[in-house]
């Protein structure tokens, strides 16, 4: 069962938003600032620009395949089972770990109202929170999205708030500043790496991109305006939190935000940021179980994970199993980790996973399928996957060397394990259910077929492309559908194009194919059928009633009709009888529109067999007539 389209622009940037200002901000600059000195505010700056390659790639694959699962969906299709698998337990694991983390940071909320706390208690409240944000998931969607839209509105409006007058009563420290780099600049990029977590509300969207409307719009827009918006704000309010706090506090606290409101405000500022502290966090453990939830929920649709995971309630809309199945998770992680190798364990796997979606655009655009439709593409390609792959390679190497040198291997044996089990698991239950083209193996079995191979996977995305752009198929759909098709080797002369299209007519309009060949030649003396350079349309009438028939003929080398400067190489052979004359005006209306996209052209001529030429019909963005 299909989700449904009810996200708008402001939900798309409210979900990727909402899940990157929350423990990234209100509980994370503490953590990073003992590990990097003032220079923390760098490593934010870094970990932004190291997001947008793959938030950019990721774009990308959204608007090509907007489908439940995200990251993992386009990993599974572009690099193939096993690592799809991987990715997409590190996508579902890691973004239910960010979620954790919120909910963990709320604990520390709890301290300032109950200092003597129990930490066993602690894991309690963290559990019934995690229950509840749960149970909301499981009975409306919608009630997740207004909570989002209005929390994340109330967040950003106090942090701008925030920023405003702590700039303005002059409040910042510059002598918080001295000695910046205290442990190393390695120490800074480390903890770039370790605080990239902050940014991955970027996958959430990815993951949620079957349920979003028009997601040629609002998927890149989202994404653009949240990470825009969202580096801003971790920039300027990072920034003043190192500013106002003092270091040996800030090296220590949990809930830095609330000591920098504190300090600028006074108790009335402890308390306004602290509610919006935990109102952020609230929401990003909310948005962080709708996200995550959805990986299982693909996994299971494609037999990787038992089909439980697929089931969605009638009455919800929302994906019952998968939803408890995260939460369980998370009620595990919290009974059992630590929270910095929670923060570094999830900083990993997304460092990964952005690495991955960076391999999968350049594998999807290598394979030159011709159903691969992104609607937004990525700019500077493929340099702006290169420089997102060596980053993030830079950023693992050194966080790895950093926990190993400080003997913190438990992110590592923690990752490590997760890709142990991940490999078991396709071993024992995958490996002979699951026998699935991906776009290097279509790559791989087009050099050894040549250029008339087809794949599964083309099909796939041609069905993908035609449910993202809602087509309802027309008469003219269906005449294509049904339509024989011919590729035309070398040059050829129109006298014998006309032959070949009649012997492939005749027995389809129960026709003579030499009277067939008559005809056309007649009709092209009387009056030229090429209505521009490069394109025909012939078409003539036949006897009886009912009958209506399409041809499709590509010629690479071309064909050169009588008095024509250039050859043709898209041809359109129309027959039908009298009555089918509303049919004709419509086809010719529907080719028309359809060969004046702009890369129309290139996708005829670089199609790979008369298969492909039925799907760029049929994947036309022009407005279909359903009337008849």
């Amino acid at each position: 069962m299909s989700l449904k389209r009810t996200l708008g622009l402001w939900d798309v940037f409210a979900l990727a938003a909402g899940v990157m200002i929350s423990s990234g901000l209100f509980v994370l600059p503490g953590i990073a600032f003992a590990a990097a000195g003032p220079m923390v505010v760098l490593s934010y700056a870094l970990a932004a620009i190291m997001a947008v390659p793959a938030m950019l790639s990721q774009a990308e694959l959204a608007t090509a395949m907007p489908k439940a699962g995200g990251t993992y969906f386009f990993v599974e299709r572009s690099l193939g089972t096993l690592p799809g698998l991987l990715a997409g337990l590190a996508n579902w694991f890691g973004i239910a770990l960010k979620s954790t983390f919120a909910l963990i940071g709320i604990g520390a909320f709890a301290r300032l109202i109950w200092p003597a706390v129990d930490p066993w208690v602690l894991k309690l409240i963290t559990v019934s929170l995690c229950v509840g944000f749960c149970a909301m998931n499981v009975f409306s969607v919608h009630g997740v999205k207004r909570f989002q839209s209005v929390a994340v509105g109330v967040v950003v409006v106090v942090l701008v708030l925030f920023a405003a007058i702590a700039i303005g009563t002059r409040a910042v420290e510059s002598n918080h500043f001295a000695n910046s780099v205290p442990h190393g600049w390695g120490a800074v990029l480390a903890t770039a790496g370790l605080v990239f977590i902050s940014y991955g509300g970027l996958t959430k969207i990815a993951s949620m991109a079957e349920e979003i409307r028009d997601p040629a719009r609002n998927i890149p827009l989202g994404m653009g305006l949240a990470i825009l918006i969202v580096s801003a704000l971790y920039a300027a309010v990072v920034f003043i939190i190192v500013g106002v706090v003092d270091p040996a506090v800030l090296a220590t606290t949990l809930t830095p935000l609330t000591e920098a409101g504190g300090r600028v405000g006074g108790v009335w500022g402890k308390i306004i940021m602290s509610i919006c502290a935990i109102t952020a966090l609230f929401t990003a453990a909310n948005g962080g179980i709708l996200a995550a939830s959805r990986n299982p929920m693909a996994m299971g649709r494609d037999g990787l994970l038992p089909a439980a995971f697929t089931k969605v309630s009638k009455r919800f809309g929302t994906p019952i199993f998968s939803v408890l199945g995260t939460g369980a998770f998370m009620i595990a992680v919290i009974a059992g980790l630590e929270l910095k190798s929670l923060v570094k364990t999830a900083s990993l796997m997304m460092l990964l996973l952005f690495l991955l979606v960076n391999v999968a655009v350049l594998v999807m655009r290598a394979s030159k399928m011709q159903n691969y439709r992104p609607q937004f593409k990525t700019p500077a390609y493929p340099w702006m996957q290169i420089a997102g792959i060596l980053c993030y390679v830079i950023a693992i190497v050194t966080m790895c060397g950093q926990m190993i040198q400080k003997h913190t291997t438990a992110p590592l044996i923690l990752t490590g394990c997760f890709a142990l089990l991940g490999v078991l698991w396709f071993v024992v239950y995958i490996r002979r259910r699951v026998q699935r083209e991906s776009a290097f193996m279509y790559m791989v079995k087009k050099v050894i077929a040549g250029d008339m191979y087809r794949g599964s996977l083309d099909e796939e995305l041609k069905q993908i492309a035609l449910e993202r752009d809602e087509v309802v198929h027309d008469r003219f759909d269906y005449l294509v559908t049904d339509c024989a098709a011919m590729d035309l080797q070398g040059a050829t002369l129109m006298d014998d194009m006309f032959h070949r299209a009649a012997k492939v007519l005749a027995p389809r309009l129960d026709q003579d194919a030499d009277e067939i060949y008559r005809i056309l030649a007649d009709r092209e003396r009387e009056s030229s059928t090429v209505i521009q350079p490069g394109l025909a349309i012939p078409h003539f009438l036949v006897e009886g009633e009912g009958i209506f028939e399409l041809l499709l003929i590509r010629a690479r080398a071309g064909v050169m009709f009588p008095h024509q400067t250039a050859p043709v190489k898209a041809i359109f052979v129309l027959a039908g009888s009298a009555d089918q004359r509303n049919v004709h005006l419509r086809a010719l209306m529907a080719i028309a529109h359809t060969v004046q996209e702009p890369d129309f052209m290139r996708r005829w001529l670089g199609a790979v067999n008369p298969e492909h030429l039925r799907d760029i019909m049929l994947l036309s963005q022009r407005k279909r007539d359903t009337s008849a």
